[in-house]
């Protein structure tokens, strides 16, 4: 058994590499509003979040045995091409922005205190309760 590899850590983990994803795009789309031309960026990851939080994890004992649980979703950043809310052809809303910032901000911290929680668990168990 591996305590640093459960389930619940990888997905937390996943979360945690996702928001990053979620950040880097905001902040480019902060730093490119004035940009004509430029394209709002959004990260996709909780697809993936989703596909394997709710698959089934089963070890092959025997080659002939079938294969699955194996979650293949992946986060990426799409660009959304399908607006324009200025005049010179771009279509980052900084309203918008900086309200994607602070609620990917709150995931992310609460993210990493769920993390230092189980982390901590394990502390105590290992201490033996103390």
């Amino acid at each position: 058994m591996n305590l640093f590899n459960s389930t619940s850590l990888q997905m937390l983990e996943k979360g945690m590499a996702g928001a990053q994803l979620e950040q880097r795009a905001i902040s480019q789309n902060i730093a490119n509003v004035d940009t004509p031309n430029y394209k709002a960026k959004r990260a996709q990851f909780r697809h993936a979040l989703d596909n394997a939080s709710h698959r089934l994890e089963a070890e092959r004992t025997m080659p002939q045995h079938i294969e699955f649980g194996k979650a293949n979703g992946q986060a990426y950043v799409s660009v959304d091409k399908s607006t324009d809310y200025n005049h010179n052809g771009n279509n980052v809303d900084i309203d918008k922005e900086m309200s994607n910032l602070a609620k990917n901000q709150i995931l992310y911290n609460a993210l990493a205190d769920r993390i230092s929680s189980k982390y901590g668990s394990l502390k105590t168990a290992v201490k033996g309760g103390r």
